[in-house]
């Protein structure tokens, strides 16, 4: 009984692809969560103007 090799070659392209869609996927999926999580906060706003905060110079 031999090896079925157009068989291993048809499942082994399969797996790759596979990979290959899952790989992507997952890029966009962290590309969108990473941009949810930058822009996603709320700024406060400070009632006390620290002196020693150098931002807050005019």
């Amino acid at each position: 009984m031999g090896i079925n090799w157009f068989v291993i070659a048809i499942v082994a392209v399969l797996v790759i692809i596979l990979i290959v869609l899952t790989i992507r996927k997952n890029k966009k999926e962290k590309k969108k969560l990473t941009d949810l999580l930058n822009n996603d906060f709320k700024k406060t706003v400070k009632d006390r103007i620290d002196p020693d905060d150098s931002a807050n110079e005019k």
